[in-house]
């Protein structure tokens, strides 16, 4: 997929792995400030905007995940917004995205703005070294799983997704976590090679920097949102003007931008 900036698009944001969940109702809140005041003409979010999504059927429900599009849709009416699914949120389908006013962004995708070529991705399908969760994503990515996902009630997919957070948290307690992968830079550099893209954009990870891929080719980590951490992180990546090069925005000075 490739999109081609509009003429009048002077500032887009990117932003990532927020994992928005009702228990966690101030990263909501940071969102909707950040909608109100950002003075993008386009938004970026590559991957995890929540922290699960079990099928589009939950916006039945009203509630949480009702709000979070609604807030996206109001926004959409100021801004072109793009969605990308990740690792959390990858059965995100077409009712969802027309709820939050979004366009689906496939996975990788170039954005052209200037004469800049960003590939755009949620960078774990890069994270090669880890053996185990790719043939995890290889299962629960195929038509016939998620076929069979979707197929059960939504109060049984909703229980497994907390069972499944439950194991996650306790892995962080007891430090029995697998050691952590970061993307592979070849295959960074591969794909960018075939997309003709000069720079990599991308979330997943939680550090965000920037990666030296050589021959004048960097990779562009965003950062996740945690307003428990200490500090807060809340973090904007922004391309303005004919800077090629992104600027990081911290929570406050995406507020005070506009």
């Amino acid at each position: 997929m490739e999109i081609t900036a509009a003429p009048h698009w002077q500032t887009v944001d990117f932003i990532s792995d927020l994992h928005l969940q009702a228990g966690e109702p101030e990263t909501f809140q940071a969102l909707s400030n950040y909608l109100a005041t950002t003075p993008a003409q386009a938004l970026f979010i590559l991957g995890d905007l929540f922290e699960v999504w079990v099928g589009d059927d939950v916006l039945d429900q009203g509630g949480f995940e009702a709000d979070v599009a609604k807030a996206l849709h109001a926004a959409s009416s100021q801004l072109e917004l793009f969605i990308l699914c990740g690792n959390r949120d990858f059965l995100m389908g077409e009712r969802l995205l027309d709820a939050c006013g979004a366009h689906k962004l496939n996975e990788p995708s170039v954005l052209q703005f200037g004469s800049t070529r960003w590939l755009l991705a949620h960078g774990d399908a890069q994270c090669l070294g880890d053996q185990p969760y790719q043939a995890f994503r290889a299962q629960v990515r195929s038509a016939d799983w998620q076929q069979n996902f979707l197929n059960q009630p939504l109060t049984q997919r909703q229980a497994l997704a907390r069972q499944m957070r439950m194991q996650s948290e306790a892995q962080k307690q007891s430090g029995s976590q697998v050691p952590w992968i970061d993307l592979d830079a070849p295959a960074c550099r591969a794909l960018l090679a075939a997309h003709h893209a000069d720079h990599m954009l991308h979330g997943h990870t939680h550090r965000p920097a920037r990666h030296d891929l050589g021959e004048g080719h960097a990779r562009w980590v965003l950062s996740d949102w945690d307003l428990h951490a200490s500090p807060p992180r809340a973090q904007v990546l922004r391309l303005q003007g004919s800077d090629a090069e992104p600027r990081r925005l911290s929570l406050t000075e995406a507020q005070s931008a506009h």
